[in-house]
C-alpha cells in the first residue's frame, strides 16, 4: 500500500530533475540548534562575517521546486527507515539541497545533524540555544502550530501544487513530527506540546556528545558577536548584533512568502474543482437523457 501511495504521489506531483549543484566551497559551519533558537539572527550574523548561510526556511524560496522534493526524499530516507535499518547520506546528496553554501542552520541542520557530521567531518559546530526553555516552547506553539500546522487552509492548499506538496509533506508530514517524537507520526501538535522541552534537551546533549570540544561553541543570542568571532577567527563587526524574527515577524514572513504560492495553488484547486463539477453535471445530464429516452420512444 505504501509503495502504491508513493507511486501515485510521484505521478501526480511529478517534477523534472533540476540541474546538479556542484560544491565549490568547503562546508565550514553547522548550527544544529532546534528551531526558534535565534536561527534567523545567527544566519544573518554569519552572512555578515562572510559566510553563505543556508537557513532552513530557504527551502521555501527555492526557485526550482525540485529541490523541495529532493529534501522530502532525504527526510523520508531518514525517518521512514529502510530494510538495512540505517541511514547514510553523502555530502553530494546534501549538496543537492544546500548548494554551495558553506554554513547551514535550522531545518536541515537539526533534522540531519548526525548525518551532516558524517558528511562534513571537518566543519565547526555552533550549538545555538535558548536560555529560557519556557519562552522557546511558547514560541514553537505559536509559530509552528498555530501559524502553520493548525491551518486547514495551508493543509488543503498544499495538495494543489507540486512544490508545496513535497515541502509540506516532508516537513510537517514526516520530519518535524518524527523529530519531536509525536505519538502520531504525521501529526505535529502532540510532539511539540507534550515532548518539546525534553526533545530540546536531548538533542542538545547529543550534539555535545558527538562534537570534539575544540570544534564546538555553545551560544545564545544574548552572547552577541564576541564568542562567535573568537571561535571562527573573525574580527568583530562594528555594528550591533542582529536581533530578528520574533513570533509576530515569523507569522508575517510565512504569510508573505507563501501568499503567491497559495494563490497559484488556489487557482489549481479552482480548475480541478471546476473541471470535476463540469464532469459531474455532464454525466448527470447524459444519464437523465438516457433514462428519459425510452419514455419518448
Amino acid at each position: 500500500m505504501a509503495n502504491l501511495t508513493t507511486a501515485l504521489q510521484e505521478t501526480i506531483y511529478h517534477l523534472p530533475q533540476a540541474p546538479p549543484r556542484i560544491r565549490k566551497t568547503p562546508f565550514k559551519v553547522l548550527c544544529p540548534g532546534p528551531p526558534r533558537s535565534a536561527t534567523e539572527s545567527l544566519a544573518q550574523a554569519l552572512n555578515k562575517l562572510g559566510y553563505s548561510t543556508y537557513h532552513g526556511w530557504d527551502i521555501i524560496f527555492e526557485p526550482n521546486p525540485y529541490h523541495q522534493k529532493a529534501l522530502y526524499h532525504l527526510i523520508r530516507r531518514k525517518f521512514c527507515g529502510s530494510a538495512k535499518g540505517d541511514c547514510h547520506i553523502t555530502a553530494e546528496e546534501f549538496d543537492v539541497v544546500l548548494g554551495d553554501s558553506d554554513a547551514t542552520i535550522d531545518t536541515v541542520a537539526f533534522l540531519f545533524f548526525p548525518e551532516l557530521m558524517q558528511a562534513y567531518p571537518d566543519c565547526k559546530v555552533i550549538l545555538n540555544t535558548r536560555r529560557d526553555l519556557d519562552a522557546w516552547h511558547a514560541s514553537m506553539i505559536q509559530t509552528f502550530l498555530k501559524d502553520v500546522a493548525d491551518s486547514w487552509l495551508l493543509w488543503l492548499i498544499h495538495y494543489c501544487s507540486a512544490g508545496s506538496f513535497w515541502m509540506y509533506e516532508g516537513l510537517y508530514g514526516i520530519g518535524f513530527p518524527m523529530f519531536f517524537r509525536s505519538r502520531r507520526s504525521t501529526y505535529l501538535r502532540p510532539g511539540i506540546v507534550q515532548n518539546g522541552k525534553w526533545v530540546y534537551r536531548e538533542h542538545c546533549a547529543m550534539v555535545r556528545g558527538m562534537v570534539p570540544r575544540e570544534r564546538l561553541l555553545e551560544w545564545s543570542v544574548e552572547d552577541g558577536w564576541g564568542p562567535i568571532c573568537e571561535f571562527l577567527g573573525k574580527d568583530v563587526p562594528d555594528e550591533p548584533f542582529p536581533w530578528v524574527n520574533n513570533p509576530k515577524d515569523f507569522g508575517e514572513k510565512v504569510e508573505r512568502t507563501l501568499k503567491p504560492r497559495m494563490a497559484a495553488a488556489f487557482r489549481n484547486m479552482v480548475i480541478v474543482v471546476g473541471g470535476f463539477a463540469v464532469a459531474v453535471i455532464a454525466i448527470v445530464f447524459a444519464a437523465r437523457r438516457f433514462i428519459a429516452w425510452p419514455a419518448r420512444s
